[in-house]
Parts: structure tokens; sequence; C-alpha cells
């Protein structure tokens, strides 16, 4: 059903979800992008289909590259899958450079103890953590803030993925994001990709 509903929206177009011609919603970030990998990818960027139990999370986790998923099929099909996917990553890509994360100063350890540590661009963090290995929600919990998140299992290890303006409250927090270009792009995200989850791609 979902990869004939993608696969429907590719051949008729995904336009009506961005501006006409601005180039910054989903026409703008579909466009010329190759999408003969998506129907095999499609169901890998849906949250909830590939599930983290407690197990699964214990141990460190360094950040690969950054992660998007799509929150129902119906959001999924309507962005065209794994290829506003890979536009969402690639975008979210040279912001995360420019604030210097990655793998060596962006990472997070989890224990059975349900406490995790970890850095993020450097920035140290640590708390505690509540996992719901149903819908692959986990709520962090640290001195400056309460937070709930989302991991799934991908090709390469886990994401671990937010709202975008969490996101953007949780490199704020850290003292990873204060310029204006960071917040723009990512609050840039949060207005057109709405249903979408942003964050980590991690590896053991």
């Amino acid at each position: 059903m979902i990869v004939m509903a993608v696969a429907a929206l590719m051949m008729a177009g995904c336009g009506n979800m961005g501006g006409a011609g601005t180039g910054t919603g989903l026409d703008g970030i579909l466009s010329g992008v190759d999408g003969a990998s998506v129907l095999g990818n499609v169901l890998g960027g849906l949250l909830g289909t590939n599930k983290v139990t407690e197990q699964n999370l214990i141990g460190t986790w360094k950040y690969a590259s950054p992660g998007c998923a799509f929150t129902s099929q119906n959001v999924l099909a309507q962005a065209g899958g794994e290829v506003a996917a890979q536009k969402v990553e690639n975008q979210l890509a040279s912001t995360f450079a420019s604030l210097g994360i990655n793998s060596s100063n962006t990472y997070f350890t989890f224990k059975q103890d349900n406490t995790f540590s970890g850095k993020v661009a450097g920035k140290t963090v640590s708390g505690t953590y509540v996992l719901d290995p149903n819908s692959g929600q986990i709520a962090l919990k640290t001195l400056l803030l309460n937070m709930n998140a989302y991991v799934m299992l991908n090709t390469t290890g886990m994401s671990l993925l937010f709202e975008s303006q969490k996101l953007l409250t949780v490199l704020q927090a850290v003292g990873a994001a204060s310029g204006n270009a960071t917040m723009s792009t990512i609050g840039e995200l949060s207005k057109n990709y709405d249903g979408v989850r942003i964050g980590f791609d991690l590896t053991r």
C-alpha cells in the first residue's frame, strides 16, 4: 500500500506541499533527486517500523550523519518517502558541519540503569532516560531540559530523532547553536516538514 502510494505520487509530482517556485518546500527539496532507490527504502523512513528494544539501546552510539524519518504512512507517501528524507539530511549535513558536529565529539552512551551520558558538538550531556519500545519514544531528562525523542534502527545503526524545534532546543541548551543561520535553517525545516522527525544517525 505504501509503496503504491509513493509510486503514484512520484509519477504525479509532489509540488503541492511547498510554495510554488520557492525551492523551500517539498517541491524544491524533491527537484533533481534520483528516485531510483525510493521504493526499496521507503519503509525504512517510517517511525515505528524498525523498533529499538532496551537491549538494542545499551552501549555507546557515535554520530555518523544527520537522520530523518516520517511520523506516519500518510506523511511519508505525501513527501515522496526516502527522496525527501535524503534532501532533508543533505540540508542538515551542512548545518551540523557548521556547528562542528562529528563522530569524535557527538555521541551517546545508554546504560542498563536508565542513565545516559555523552556529548553534542563537544558539550557534555547526561541524565536519565525511559524507553517505550512499542512507540520508539524515549524520554530524556537532564538538568537543563526534559524532552521526548524517538529511536529507530536503520541500515547502519540507530537514529535518535526529534521534532525540529525540539532539536533546536537541544542544540541551544548545550551551547552548540548560537548563530542566526543555524536557527534559521532548523526553523525552516520545522515549517516545511510537519510530520518529519530529524536528528542524528548513530553507529556503534
